[in-house]
């Protein structure tokens, strides 16, 4: 049985604020997270991915008919020799692929109820990702933004490139409760602008910015790259807890103050029906952004919800 307080005690975390060595703990734990691309690869750059273009790469491909201007270097003897016809070897274009990661630490994600913030769960899979990328020889790169402040990551491909990213997601993880004016729609923008074309992106978010802008620019990226948008949400977003003894609670975003009654059926079920609309108004945004959706719960870590290692 899942033993929360073990479990962040093992992490020498404590759920609300970050440290880097619960972002280190997922080094060791890349097998939970299939990399492998979906998309053909456009980089222009080298690598260690074969793309679907055939050229002058390293892996053979397969041998045909001889056409005026291929390079006669590439003549396949052997298979000339057997068929009496000239043919010439193609081989795949090795290409390189960044992966990309956006990371939400505005003031809606500094929330969690059970086990972490979203935040931390952002980093958490930020992390993991990060680990990943670096494991398969892909470089990394990202853009971390708050409600004051961006930072923007340029990809690399050693492991200083994962530490650097990850040093910022710690840097800028600080719940002080201050307004500014950085938004989903903002990073979205500036991310259409730092990743380039057969790239792999993650938007790590609680997607309660959305709007017809940020979708837009979401829409724009999966045009060329392969997006997947990460949803972090909490038990609590989705369902009153169950209590035994009706109660208030009064609950706040910083700004806003509110109250809610525990224990009251009707309330709790108006609040249900509410939410699922939201996270279906988000989701379905998200779909015709044509990103793919992954949903994070920060009540559980990320090796729970990821299925079996490979």
């Amino acid at each position: 049985m899942f033993q929360p307080e073990q479990w962040l005690r093992e992490l020498g975390a404590t759920g609300a604020s970050l440290g880097i060595r619960e972002l280190l703990y997922y080094r060791n734990k890349t097998m939970y997270l299939d990399l492998t691309p979906k998309k053909a690869i456009h980089a222009k750059m080298a690598g260690t991915y074969l793309a679907r273009s055939k050229g002058r790469g390293m892996e053979f491909d397969e041998a045909r008919h001889y056409q005026p201007g291929d390079d006669i270097r590439s003549i396949d003897w052997r298979v000339t020799a057997r068929t009496g016809k000239t043919h010439t070897k193609l081989y795949r274009e090795e290409k390189e692929r960044p992966v990309f990661v956006l990371v939400d630490l505005s003031s809606s994600m500094y929330f969690g109820t059970r086990l972490l913030f979203k935040s931390v769960q952002a980093a958490h899979l930020a992390a993991l990702i990060a680990w990943s990328a670096q494991k398969r020889g892909d470089r990394i790169g990202g853009l971390i933004f708050n409600q004051q402040q961006h930072r923007e990551y340029k990809p690399f491909t050693r492991a200083k490139a994962v530490l650097t990213l990850l040093g910022g997601i710690e840097q800028h993880h600080q719940p002080d409760g201050t307004h500014g004016h950085m938004h989903l729609t903002d990073a979205c923008a500036r991310l259409r602008r730092l990743a380039h074309p057969g790239s792999k992106i993650f938007i790590i978010s609680d997607f309660l910015q959305l709007d017809d802008a940020s979708v837009r620019h979401i829409h724009h990226l999966t045009r060329h790259c392969e997006v997947t948008a990460c949803v972090i949400s909490d038990p609590f977003e989705h369902q009153l807890p169950d209590v035994s003894v009706p109660q208030q609670l009064a609950i706040t975003d910083g700004d806003i103050q509110q109250k809610l009654w525990l224990g009251d059926k009707d309330a709790a079920k108006s609040y249900q029906q509410n939410h699922a609309r939201m996270y279906a108004s988000i989701e379905q945004q998200l779909q015709q952004a044509k990103a793919s959706i992954m949903a994070i719960d920060a009540a559980l870590p990320l090796t729970m919800q990821l299925g079996q290692p490979r």
